[in-house]
């Protein structure tokens, strides 16, 4: 098997022609018959047991050549593509050049990745926002973490307040008839949450456990039952149980009991500084996406339609997976939303689109500055791999190549060229 021409035929588009000698074609072909024949019924023959040459008489002399091609393909057009040198991408599309008594020759048109040019991607200025951290939002996490280590506590001694969750049976009536969906028994209201009609809830609150009692209410306007809406209504209600949750307070024990610290100070300390951590990388990561958009934008090539087709379909199959590891798919997906795997290509289409050109201008330049992804490089990311999957590091390098971590590694560093050389102004959001 060998390449014999690699030829130019438009932008960025070659045809390859590469041969596989008679030998291993025949071979092939043999191949196919020894499968094939054995459901192969040839009169005068016990089924399965027809001479290679009676069946080709019988049905043509390439009755197995295209199965026999479709098994040589994927091997030749391999060492071709690797022969020619050529950065490949997207699919090729096959023909066979000729079967004769030298073997076979088959043709491949591939697209190819498009020169590249860019210029001024160093020392481009950039403003990073940076939100400041505020004793709310501290609060606002510490009352998290508080409402998480609360206890429910039964109250028995005192009427419902605001706050408390009350268990209880309801039935509404609008005009002396009862309304379907107005009937609950030993539903959990937390008072307060205002998931009730207006006014329920207040007058829940200030009644005993085993308390029988009306409730007033007018159901609103826009209420989605058109019906009931505007109307007024009464509820019977009785109260069973009466619950309330307990915070902890916010002192020294407390922080013993939520982090590694002894003080409440200490704690509250080191959570502002995670959340000024957080925004800081926020803010980090904004300054990447503004500058590949200036990359983007200085970018010049003629990018051929199918490397967009082609990341397209990558994050096709991304999210699919995503919904896989959620115990969803695709058709559930679809059934859901109402789109369809056209509609959602159109969705995941500007996405892949900015993935390509800020790939091919992180490539080139890598390099332009002649960025090398070193095997210490190479190593850490497959650490990175095995320890995000919880598998073996010789796993991890069974199922990915080095290259392809290696060509990741250089368009990383490339873009850690261009932050480090930019201009950045820090601001406060």
């Amino acid at each position: 098997m060998s390449l014999t021409k690699s030829e130019a035929i438009e932008k960025n588009r070659y045809e390859l022609q590469f041969s596989v000698d008679k030998a291993t074609f025949d071979a092939a072909v043999n191949a196919v018959y020894r499968k094939q024949v054995k459901s192969i019924t040839v009169p005068g023959f016990r089924k399965g047991k027809a001479p290679r040459s009676i069946i080709e008489k019988m049905y043509g002399t390439g009755v197995f050549y295209e199965d026999a091609i479709n098994d040589l393909i994927p091997g030749a057009y391999t060492d071709a593509a690797k022969e020619s040198g050529l950065d490949i991408v997207g699919q090729p599309e096959f023909d066979v050049v000729s079967i004769d008594d030298n073997g076979l020759v088959l043709s491949a048109k591939v697209y190819v990745k498009p020169d590249v040019e860019i210029k001024d991607y160093l020392g481009i200025e950039v403003e990073k926002e940076v939100t400041p951290v505020t004793d709310e939002e501290v609060d606002k996490e510490i009352e998290t973490v508080r409402e998480r280590n609360s206890r429910e506590i039964d109250i028995t001694d005192r009427a419902a307040e605001m706050g408390d969750t009350a268990v209880i049976d309801f039935e509404g009536f609008c005009d002396g008839v009862a309304f379907d969906g107005g009937k609950g028994t030993d539903y959990a209201l937390k008072l307060g949450s205002g998931s009730f009609i207006p006014g329920f809830e207040e007058q829940v609150a200030g009644k005993q456990i085993d308390e029988e009692f009306d409730v007033n209410v007018t159901f609103p306007e826009e209420y989605h039952a058109a019906e009931l809406a505007g109307k007024p209504a009464v509820f019977k209600v009785k109260i069973h149980a009466i619950t309330h949750v307990e915070l902890p307070a916010l002192d020294d024990d407390f922080a013993k009991d939520v982090s590694e610290f002894d003080t409440f100070a200490e704690y509250k300390a080191d959570l502002k500084a995670k959340i000024e951590k957080r925004h800081e990388t926020t803010a980090e990561s904004a300054v990447e996406d503004k500058l590949v958009e200036t990359l983007i934008e200085k970018l010049e090539a003629d990018i051929p339609e199918v490397m967009y087709e082609a990341e397209t379909e990558n994050y096709v199959r991304d999210y699919d997976t995503r919904l896989r590891s959620q115990g969803l798919d695709l058709k559930t997906y679809f059934k859901y939303t109402g789109m369809n795997l056209d509609s959602l290509r159109e969705q995941m289409r500007p996405q892949a689109e900015r993935q390509v050109k800020a790939r091919l201008a992180l490539e080139k330049i890598a390099a332009l500055e002649n960025v090398v992804a070193t095997e210490e490089d190479i190593n850490g990311e497959y650490e990175k791999i095995a320890s995000a999957y919880g598998i073996e590091i010789d796993q991890v390098k069974e199922s990915i190549d080095a290259s392809a971590i290696a060509e990741d590694m250089k368009v990383k560093k490339a873009l850690d060229l261009v932050k480090e050389k930019a201009v950045i102004k820090t601001k406060e959001a």
